[in-house]
């Protein structure tokens, strides 16, 4: 058994069964070793950006790792956008990264580089495995760091004559610590908050937007009368019919501050202090109004849901949830606008569908639109890298095959990894994509309004605009097989979306909507 044989059987036998792949040269022994570890299943993208946004998304559904494969550090550097996302959703991901063999790293090839400083960028775990003997241990112990709470990007840098090395052994597979227990002190001074009847918002983060924890704080919110609120950007929220509906934090910095009008009290449960977005002249960075207190439940890595139900029972011992009710709003009819193409996914959405959403500036009526639809989950672009939503949607058909995934996807971001579009087709997955076409980078035209920038003319705003030649989504993903057609009015979008969801594979629909600004 060599190196590669040996990283492949432990990654399987510690429940990391797929890997997201694009190898080169120095990665070829782990490419042949997938036929010594059949159950390993190898998926191919184009590009790196592609294979990592397609671990995140797995991950995100199937709660434990998927593999990538990289090709040193440049493909690694492809890559690093979608692990921005993925660090950002403590999403596990195991990065395999080839390297050069250790003993041709002197004469520094052209592909050589600092993958110190590109796996260093993930602040995750990262070792260099040095030792075809123990590779495996190497293996088993990334997986337990990208399991570990809240979980994390573990990378692995595999040099190729490591790879190719006698004297592999494969290792049990890995345990991951459990999360920690949040204390008493925590829960009893978070009760007496919310007993205090002062303005209190509840702000679920990481591991609290799924129904454990969604069930346990539309408790408490009923019996205290707080304000319940997601990050405006959650890895993965459950929502739907049957669920305590949450709305979510406002993405513009004004949306924060209306939000929290005359609040007392911020409760922190996974989650962070609102920060704005970006930086603007004369206006503050932090969200958190002057006068409010932070009090955190629950730290990232700790047992989120168990510490909102304890508080809930203090609190809330005799109060249930609040659920939402099944509605689906009517059909509209006519040309489609940027309001109307949300309300077709609303009302035909189908029932454990995962959402993949990327619409952007194009998407903002989705979260009401879909508020009543049949139970489902979203996931959202968590780090503000756009290109996650296609390749996203690969990693949740993967790990979920039972699903429809649904993919609501911008067009400017859809090109930074259209070639995910391939993926599905190759993989003939169950993703239905949404293509907004505005022909604009929208909400770039926004922004260059909220920035207050000076004497911007025709040069800026041609900079804002993706016409010249427009963009042919229907060709583009033809040409990569999947199964495409246009719409322009509610009715053809309508028909287009039940006869995709109806037909197995991929399909993409290009809806032409005009550009809000």
């Amino acid at each position: 058994m060599n190196g590669a044989q040996s990283l492949i059987r432990t990654l399987v036998d510690s429940g990391v069964d797929v890997c997201f792949s694009n190898p080169g040269t120095s990665e070829m022994h782990f490419v042949a070793a997938l036929d010594a570890v059949p159950e390993m299943r190898g998926v191919l993208a184009l590009f790196e950006g592609s294979v990592t946004g397609a671990a995140d998304g797995y991950g995100r559904m199937a709660d434990r790792p998927a593999a990538t494969l990289l090709h040193l550090g440049p493909g690694m550097a492809n890559g690093l956008a979608n692990l921005h996302n993925a660090r950002r959703a403590h999403t596990p991901i195991v990065n395999v990264i080839g390297d050069h063999a250790t003993y041709h790293k002197g004469f520094d090839a052209p592909l050589e580089s600092d993958v110190d400083a590109l796996s260093g960028w993930t602040k995750g775990w990262t070792r260099w495995s040095s030792d075809p003997g123990a590779v495996g241990q190497d293996a088993a112990d990334a997986v337990a760091a990208a399991m570990s709470p809240p979980g994390q990007i573990a990378n692995l840098v595999l040099p190729a004559d490591v790879s190719w090395g006698d004297g592999g052994v494969a290792v049990a597979g890995a345990t991951a610590p459990a999360p920690s227990t949040v204390d008493d002190q925590a829960v009893n001074a978070v009760a007496k908050v919310l007993g205090s009847g002062e303005p209190t918002i509840v702000l679920l983060g990481h591991g609290a937007t799924r129904e454990r924890g969604l069930l346990a704080a539309s408790r408490i919110a009923q019996a205290t009368g707080a304000k319940l609120f997601a990050e405006t950007f959650p890895a993965r929220i459950e929502r739907g019919a049957g669920l305590p509906p949450i709305e979510r934090l406002g993405y513009l910095a004004e949306q924060v501050q209306w939000q929290f009008t005359d609040i007392k009290h911020l409760v922190l449960v996974g989650a962070k202090a609102p920060v704005s977005f970006f930086a603007y002249p004369g206006k503050p960075s932090g969200l958190v109004p002057e006068g409010c207190q932070v009090h955190v439940l629950a730290e990232l890595g700790s047992d989120v849901p168990g510490a909102l139900e304890s508080v809930a029972d203090l609190v809330a011992a005799q109060e249930k949830p609040v659920l939402a009710e099944a509605s689906r709003p009517e059909l509209p009819a006519g040309e489609l606008t940027p309001q109307n193409w949300a309300p077709v996914i609303g009302a035909l959405l189908p029932e454990g569908a995962i959402v993949s959403d990327e619409a952007n500036t194009s998407g903002l009526m989705i979260p009401m639109t879909t508020a009543g639809a049949p139970r489902h989950d979203v996931l959202t672009l968590t780090g503000g890298a756009i290109g996650q939503g296609l390749p996203v949607a690969v990693g949740a058909a993967v790990a979920a095959p039972d699903r429809p995934v649904v993919c609501l996807q911008a067009d400017g971001s859809a090109m930074y990894t259209i070639s995910a579009l391939w993926t599905m087709a190759r993989e003939n997955l169950n993703v239905t994509t949404v293509l907004i076409n505005n022909g604009a980078y929208a909400i770039l035209r926004m922004e260059l309004q909220r920035v207050g920038a000076e004497g911007a003319g025709p040069k800026a705003n041609d900079l804002l605009d993706l016409s010249r030649p427009d963009l042919d989504f229907v060709s583009i993903a033809q040409g990569m097989g999947v199964a495409a057609s246009r719409a322009t009015t509610a009715e053809e979008l309508a028909e287009q979306f039940s006869r995709a969801l109806a037909e197995p594979g991929p399909h993409l629909i290009e809806a032409m909507v005009p550009s809000l600004i």
